[in-house]
């Protein structure tokens, strides 16, 4: 437990130097007095906003342990743009994304920040919650500019610039947990083995399923990984002679992967749920892929691309159109909510004549019940919370577009009704 501790500190720590560092480079910006002034059709501008166009920043990872996910959010990001600059574009300007890969490397993810900060009104997505997290005061304090992370940890409530779309990793744990108890046969007594990424995204899952297992009577077995480590050969061994009924994993989907099939290989055949960030398609493709559909659930914060809803289908057809060579996953449908959402605040802005970021964010907080077609209503007035505390439960099912089918629909536990993220 110390250990874990300590090596959290250090990445705080780490991350908390490397932000100084670059606010101490980028402090030297004089900006003409509130940087703000009056643009086309008297409407207040500010930073990334010109007389013809909004720019946007996309901080992702297209070459690290979310790869898969990086390109369908932004690929699905630059869809939405494409498509609403064809339509005239918002408040008579067009829309500019400006995408940086940062491979999920910390030291990359801040100088990207950096790099884009004075030239955007704010961010469609910022994956890895340990990043964000790390930029979350300098956002705050000075930059103020609306970011819509990727990421979905409860240690980034509270700001009304960083907006969680979703139910944040606890919440989301704890609806998983319920799944397993009500409809896998996990029981009071029953041991839960928790496999979990170090930093901002395990440890936050980690609570969610202490607290639900303290509700239903669990022991939780734990197994704290790097998002590096890609074999979890060690880790079924321990969770097999711990003697665990089901496993939660809150981890990249290489890692899911490899821990369903260790699994299966070895005799350890117990229900296991992950993450919404724990899958992808592509792993049906690969030799864990009899067993993830066999044994294999995840939780998402929205239904899965090959829904049928009217969205799912109209954007299904547009992101094959677009892009024919790649396949489908949720990523697209996470990537384009976060798009939408940021949309209608820029709208809501024009109509207030408040292009400035302050405006876009006071446009954002009065969202209260946006539907971007997936199943979830998003509730964008409350900083202190996640937009929902709802949850999917989904299974891989390489028959169905996408790869996923919904086993539970939208649904929250009765013990994330009661839990304070």
């Amino acid at each position: 437990m110390n250990h874990r501790r300590q090596a959290v500190r250090g990445l705080a720590a780490a991350l908390a130097a490397l932000v100084a560092l670059t606010a101490a480079g980028c402090s030297s910006k004089a900006k003409g007095g509130d940087g703000k002034q009056t643009g086309a059709g008297g409407v207040k501008t500010g930073e990334g906003v010109t007389d013809r166009t909004i720019s946007l920043g996309a901080l992702t990872d297209m070459t690290g342990v979310y790869a898969t996910l990086g390109k369908s959010v932004t690929q699905s990001q630059q869809l939405y743009v494409k498509q609403v600059n064809a339509a005239g574009g918002i408040c008579g300007r067009k829309l500019e994304l400006t995408v940086r890969d940062h491979g999920y490397d910390p030291q990359k993810a801040l100088a990207a920040y950096t790099e884009l900060e004075p030239k955007v009104v704010g961010y469609t997505q910022f994956i890895g919650s340990p990043f964000v997290a790390a930029v979350k005061q300098r956002v705050d304090a000075q930059d103020k500019g609306l970011v819509l992370p990727q990421a979905w940890s409860a240690s980034l409530l509270g700001s009304p610039y960083i907006r969680v779309l979703g139910a944040t990793y606890d919440v989301e744990t704890i609806n998983a947990v319920d799944f397993l108890l009500k409809e896998k046969g996990l029981k009071a007594g029953d041991r839960l083995g928790h496999v979990y990424f170090e930093g901002d995204y395990g440890e936050n899952a980690l609570k969610g399923s202490k607290y639900a297992a303290g509700k239903a009577g669990l022991t939780v077995v734990e197994q704290k990984i790097k998002p590096t480590d890609n074999d979890m050969s060690a880790q079924v061994a321990a969770l097999k002679q711990a003697g665990v009924k089901a496993v939660v994993i809150s981890a990249g989907p290489r890692q899911a992967a490899s821990l369903v099939g260790v699994a299966a290989a070895t005799g350890l055949r117990v229900p296991v749920v992950g993450n919404n960030s724990a899958f992808a398609p592509q792993l049906l493709g690969t030799q864990a892929g009899p067993a993830l559909e066999k044994m294999y659930w995840f939780a998402s914060p929205s239904l899965p691309i090959g829904a049928d809803t009217p969205t799912a289908k109209k954007l299904v057809a547009e992101y094959r159109a677009a892009y024919p060579d790649d396949g489908l996953d949720n990523g697209i449908v996470a990537g384009w909510t976060a798009a939408s959402v940021f949309g209608e605040a820029l709208k809501k802005a024009c109509l207030d004549k408040d292009l400035t970021r302050e405006g876009v964010d006071r446009a954002l907080l009065s969202l209260n019940a946006h539907d971007a077609g997936f199943g979830m209503t998003h509730d964008l007035g409350d900083p202190t919370a996640p937009s929902s505390r709802e949850s999917v439960i989904i299974q891989p099912d390489k028959s169905v577009p996408g790869g996923m089918r919904t086993v539970r629909q939208p649904f929250v536990s009765d013990a994330a009704k009661t839990y304070t993220p």
